[in-house]
């Protein structure tokens, strides 16, 4: 996967797309037993998954979890000037007045209301607005490789542009993303450069957007039966 490429990975349910994502991130319910995978020159099996968002990874929740009394502007605060200590890609926002301004920045970006800040991370959250969160974070942390893990279901149509205008937002040179879907809907707004076919754990077929239109009238059927 070369830098500033965006990578869609598709399939069908039980496919092995969410495992594929969550082992990239060192979720610790999965061990690598074989194969090797290096991000930016570094070893990323050896690194622990706090290292891994450090050195640029991100994660999008397929099922954001709450985090009670805890308020997603200061959440964001936090891991926002961790990264800034560790990474140095962005200066260190110690003042809550100059975050609040740059995260309200942010929020423009996505059309979302201040007060959406205030709210306890997730608590009470409609699933739309969980994905909107999770992609409020994503451009604020500003990471190197997004891993999105089905970002785009249970989203209405406007759900589904808010979050699609915050990827594409992102998009430069250096930030990469791995795109997991089992639609076509998403990929008529974040436009990928690669589309991959998983199934049973592995990629069966990989193209380009156009291969995410074949999908949508033909279905998983002819990779199930080989």
């Amino acid at each position: 996967m070369g830098e500033g490429e965006m990578h869609a990975v598709m399939g069908p349910n039980g496919s092995g797309k969410s495992t594929l994502v969550n082992t990239l991130m060192g979720h610790p319910s999965y061990t690598v037993t074989g194969g090797t995978v290096s991000f930016r020159g570094k070893d990323l099996l050896a690194m622990e998954p706090h290292e891994r968002a450090q050195a640029g990874l991100f994660l999008a929740l397929q099922y954001p979890r709450e985090i009670a009394g805890v308020p997603l502007k200061s959440f964001l605060f936090a891991a926002y000037n961790a990264q800034a200590r560790t990474r140095g890609r962005q200066p260190t926002l110690k003042s809550p007045i100059r975050f609040q301004q740059f995260l309200q920045e942010k929020m423009n970006v996505l059309g979302i209301d201040a007060s959406f800040a205030e709210r306890p991370m997730n608590q009470g959250f409609s699933g739309g607005e969980k994905k909107k969160a999770e992609i409020l974070q994503l451009i604020t942390l500003q990471p190197l490789l997004a891993l999105l893990d089905e970002t785009d279901s249970g989203l209405d149509t406007d759900a589904l542009k808010v979050v699609a205008a915050g990827i594409n937002s992102m998009l430069s040179g250096t930030f990469s993303a791995l795109l997991v879907t089992h639609y076509v809907r998403i990929l008529e707004y974040v436009r990928p450069d690669y589309v991959h076919v998983m199934v049973r754990g592995q990629l069966r077929k990989s193209g380009g957007p156009e291969l995410a239109q074949q999908l949508e009238k033909e279905g998983y059927v002819q990779f199930l039966t080989a």
